[in-house]
């Protein structure tokens, strides 16, 4: 399993907020061949989970783009094993299970043997889309409407503006198609006429169209990553940048909706997020916040932009440190064009989470009289601590984060490689952390005070006299081998001793040099440093100096089973 190690990496990207926000989406399927596109992620189960209580659906093809492959010249691409741009799961085949999982803003070819309707949950994400140079694309979009295709926007409505007034990817020359149901023929997929032919949401379709973007929608959302706005344990404010492609005015409504439960395989959502509207008031130099009730409207004037501030009302979550809320924030538009959601989510104020503790020591107990107590330079010692909901912290050795191998694999931090998921059985890259400062002995101990302002959190790191790390033994050297001249082991304090360092981490207000430091207090953590060393010198020694500390991961649970 390959890892990847990040000793001065202060962000997790990705994994900022394991929990989601859930909703479930249908797609009615024809006997035959559907092709559909799943906005949401729902990877947190198998394929094969997924379609259990479908029998009907015997084939799950997922479309992977590929700029480097032109395969689509007049018809669309036919899906075939042998090509990378085809991902498969037959369901009489074990040998055709490839897709192990649906991910999000993905197309799907599903062949079903019966009408149904399949119902997926899933967790939300922003709309993305790639269009291809190569002229292949396979793609959805987040239309104004669902089955009920009477009130859905035409192809050429909804993509006027697509790359530009001027230049549509609607050119004479562009050929669509969507899957009708049947077996596959000349007829199927079948050629469809944008002018007439209603965008259904969930569905699929072929552009045979030479162009490069990402166009998803007549307004453009722009937000911080794939979370949406998350604002974790310590943002106080997100924005959404939304931008206006059409050469007509919109308008907007925006309405914070509720998540769904989770499913039983992933942490729970505890409730919805108390999100503010943030507005600037130029009279008073600030910004009025209003809880979101309901719903408001933002009106965006022809190839306009603007920016959206929302707030969280952290005095309305009450729940302990592991509490998830969650929201979906949904814009749709007065041209009645597209119905876009926004995760949102947040978590209670604490300390919960894995932190990256960087020590520099300046200050020495010399045991040579006269040589001065401070170093020419500070002197760098990286510890790893995890902080549970209920405030126990934890030195650790190591730390792996990624999707665990217990049941539903969610995203988690643990101790052991071995449960945690690697990248060739993930859709997640894991991550390992590694604290050198750890003798290799301990996975773990578990810390004395509280992480907070004004107090001190201390730790006592033992070296057995037999640890490789301990500095009185050497392997190739007889005198410091911890065996006699028979080769029978020996007992501390023959040839090494042990050593104890106890390590004391004292919080302060604002930083100890004196500088600024953005998120000091919230996002950063940090103060003195001491720490006092026996068992090396006949008299204790005492180094100093200061810390800063960086949550990499806010997950407050962690899975202790040693490696």
């Amino acid at each position: 399993m390959k890892f990847y190690f990040y000793f001065l990496l202060m962000t997790l990207l990705g994994l900022a907020s394991a929990p989601a926000q859930w909703v479930t989406r249908s797609y009615p399927l024809v006997t035959g061949w559907n092709g559909i596109w799943l906005a949401g992620d729902a990877s947190y189960t198998t394929v094969a989970d997924l379609f259990a209580a479908y029998p009907a659906v015997t084939e799950v093809w997922r479309w992977n783009p590929n700029a480097d492959q032109t395969n689509f010249v007049q018809t669309p691409s036919e899906p075939t094993t042998s090509s990378d741009e085809w991902t498969v799961w037959k369901r009489n085949d074990s040998d055709e299970q490839l897709l192990s999982r649906m991910v999000a803003n993905s197309s799907y070819l599903i062949r079903s043997t019966a009408a149904a309707t399949l119902s997926v949950k899933q967790l939300v994400v922003p709309p993305t889309a790639t269009w291809l140079i190569s002229g292949a694309n396979f793609l959805g979009f987040p239309s104004a409407a669902g089955s009920d295709t009477t009130s859905a926007p035409t192809l050429s409505r909804y993509l006027a503006s697509y790359p530009s007034a001027s230049t549509t990817v609607l050119a004479p020359t562009t050929k669509i198609y969507k899957y009708i149901g049947g077996e596959l023929g000349p007829g199927n997929p079948l050629q469809v006429a944008p002018g007439t032919e209603t965008l259904e949401k969930g569905k699929a379709y072929w552009f045979n169209v030479a162009t490069v973007g990402n166009f998803t929608a007549p307004a453009e959302y722009e937000v911080a990553s794939s979370a949406g706005l998350a604002f974790g344990r310590t943002q106080a404010v997100m924005s959404v940048g939304i931008t206006n492609r059409s050469t007509t005015s919109l308008t907007l409504t925006v309405a914070l909706g509720a998540s769904e439960s989770a499913p039983g395989s992933q942490p729970a959502v505890s409730g919805g997020v108390p999100l503010t509207q943030r507005v600037f008031n130029s009279s008073t130099n600030s910004y009025t916040e209003t809880p979101m009730g309901g719903s408001f409207t933002v009106t965006i004037a022809a190839s306009g932009r603007t920016t959206l501030d929302f707030g969280i009302d952290r005095s309305k979550m009450t729940g302990t440190a592991d509490a998830f809320y969650a929201s979906i924030l949904r814009f749709t538009d007065s041209a009645g064009l597209s119905d876009v959601s926004l995760p949102v989510s947040g978590q209670t104020a604490s300390t919960a989470g894995l932190w990256l503790m960087n020590t520099q020591v300046s200050q020495v107990d010399s045991t040579v009289s006269g040589s001065g107590s401070s170093t020419p330079q500070p002197f760098p010692l990286l510890f790893l601590a995890h902080v549970d909901s209920a405030g126990n912290a934890r030195l650790l050795s190591e730390a792996f984060v990624g999707k665990l191998t217990t049941t539903g694999n969610p995203v988690g931090i643990c101790i052991s490689e071995s449960r945690v998921l690697g990248f060739s059985a993930s859709d997640l890259k894991p991550v390992r952390y590694f604290a050198s400062q750890m003798p290799t002995s301990i996975t773990s101990i578990l810390g004395t005070g509280a992480m907070a302002t004004g107090s001190t959190l201390s730790w006592v790191i033992p070296i057995l006299f037999n640890d490789p790390t301990n500095p009185f033994v050497h392997n190739y050297h007889p005198d410091h081998d911890n065996l006699n001249a028979k080769g029978e082991a020996l007992t501390a304090g023959q040839e090494s001793f042990t050593i104890n360092r106890n390590c004391q981490f004292t919080f302060t207000a604002d930083p100890p040099d004196g500088n600024y430091v953005a998120g000091w207090g919230t996002t950063v953590l940090g103060g003195t440093y001491l720490e006092s060393i026996s068992g090396m010198h006949k008299q204790v020694l005492q180094v100093g100096g200061t810390f800063r500390m960086r949550r990499i991961s806010e997950i407050a649970s962690i899975d202790l089973t040693a490696p």
